[in-house]
């Protein structure tokens, strides 16, 4: 089947509106916000409206042998979701519906297209909390998060995206629909196909719908700032709170660097000085008492590891403003160039030791690279800052960004935390799970999808 054949089935199937094919539309579905990773030209995009749309566009490509890359809404920073040559883009932001939401049984069945803030704001309604908060919380979508095993700012107390996964429906490479998982609080009945579709970033099927686990709505939080005139103070404050077994909200980190952006760019001074290197942030939900104290306990082994200053509060505004000053670092960087942010993550015991290495990489390539990150689960971000107008300036950054994977590998760390492998860190997902580790991925692979139709090129290269 050709292409032009294969668009004609589609929007018989679909629908006219649901097959693009214009190229000046379909370019802005071709990439999601990583620089480094290649993009070319797709033979369309589709976007279904239901299950079934998906299924049909599954079966039409593969009876065409045309890849297929699925597609949230391009949040991602992997590349993962970058077209191939020739491929259709499915974009699943249509299947948008909360189907369900069970406060009795505390869960929820919801559509990968509905975007993660919606999603929490509808079952905050019902007292509820859904906990994975990516920092693009605000338009990324749930099948993104679920592709990607997204993690986020809360993730010290909370844990990530498949944590919060009950169950799952996927369109298999045949366009069946597979049900994995289930609605209780516990189950072991067969493999857990639930945890090897997150993270899969679209290789192994497409999450069409997903059942996962609500906590209660937690009190709202207090606050905590403590600023350190040294790295190594700050880390040890952190490896300090996780000894003591204190399990916060929220734990940021941030250097010197993404302080300066951020107070530059809200026009404001969050208290940290001119001498601050690190900001330790952090937020207790357990209400009342209970979180004066747990903030209380951590201001102390904040004072103990040599904080230069530290500052509590349970005033909802200040709290609001000082996570804002964490929330806003990318686009704060923005006023200095072009951003390319990595992610790596390192035991928390050697998180000052990232920042240090990062301020070593960013003088040797002369680049500014700021550091902000998760301490409480020692996912870090080092974001890299280059003129895009420049190619020496944007080879530099691409240097400085395998450099840092690098440092965090030397530091018993790993290639990604939250934003997956792509197609820009496949060599490093080689090196850091050995030949024996590859193996199995690919064979994983060619179970589930023998023609290699999802995605293929992401994870690990086309052969």
């Amino acid at each position: 089947m050709n292409g032009a054949r294969l668009i004609a089935r589609l929007r018989a199937e679909l629908g006219d509106s649901s097959v693009l094919v214009d190229p000046d539309v379909t370019a802005s579905y071709s990439h999601d916000m990583m620089p480094l990773a290649d993009r070319a030209k797709p033979l369309a995009v589709v976007l279904p409206a239901d299950v079934e749309g998906v299924q049909a566009t599954v079966r039409a490509c593969a009876e065409a042998g045309v890849p297929i890359v699925p597609r949230g809404a391009g949040s991602g920073l992997s590349g993962a979701a970058n077209a191939i040559e020739g491929c259709v883009v499915l974009v699943l932001t249509k299947l948008d519906r909360i189907l369900e939401v069970d406060p009795g049984n505390r869960l929820a069945v919801v559509q990968p297209g509905v975007v993660n803030l919606e999603f929490r704001e509808a079952v905050a309604k019902h007292g509820l909390f859904y906990p994975p908060d990516p920092s693009s919380y605000d338009w990324c979508t749930i099948g993104g998060n679920l592709a990607t095993n997204a993690g986020g700012l809360c993730c010290v107390k909370y844990g990530v995206t498949t944590d919060a996964v009950l169950g799952l429906k996927v369109v298999l490479a045949d366009g069946s629909l597979l049900a994995t998982g289930r609605r209780t609080v516990k189950g072991v009945a067969g493999y857990d196909l639930t945890k090897l579709f997150i993270g899969s970033e679209g290789t192994l099927g497409v999450i069409v719908e997903a059942t996962v686990a609500l906590k209660p709505l937690p009190q709202a939080p207090a606050t905590l700032v403590a600023a350190f005139d040294d790295t190594g103070k700050a880390g040890d404050a952190v490896a300090r709170v996780v000894r003591e077994g204190l399990v916060p909200s929220l734990m940021e980190i941030m250097d010197a660097t993404s302080i300066k952006a951020s107070e530059k760019y809200l026009n404001t001074d969050i208290g940290a000085g001119s001498d601050c290197q690190a900001l330790l942030l952090c937020q207790s939900d357990l209400g009342g008492e209970p979180a004066k104290q747990e903030l209380a306990a951590i201001e102390q082994l904040c004072k103990d590891a040599g904080a230069a200053f530290v500052y509590a509060t349970d005033d909802l505004s200040e709290g609001a403003l000082l996570l804002q000053a964490r929330r806003v670092v990318l686009k704060a960087l923005e006023v200095y160039g072009t951003w390319l942010t990595d992610d790596v993550c390192v035991p928390r015991t050697r998180i000052a030791e990232l920042i240090t290495g990062c301020e070593r990489i960013s003088e040797r390539v002369g680049l500014r690279i700021a550091v902000v990150g998760h301490a409480g689960d020692g996912n870090m971000h080092p974001t890299i800052v280059y003129d895009a107008g420049s190619e020496d300036e944007f080879r530099r950054a691409r240097e400085a960004f395998n450099d840092i994977l690098d440092l965090g590998l030397s530091l018993g760390g790993t290639v990604t935390g939250e934003h997956g492998i792509g197609k820009i860190k496949q060599d490093w997902l080689a090196r850091e799970i050995g030949p024996v580790g590859m193996r199995v991925h690919r064979q994983i692979k060619a179970a589930l999808d023998p023609e290699n139709l999802f995605n293929p090129g992401s994870m690990f290269p086309m052969e």
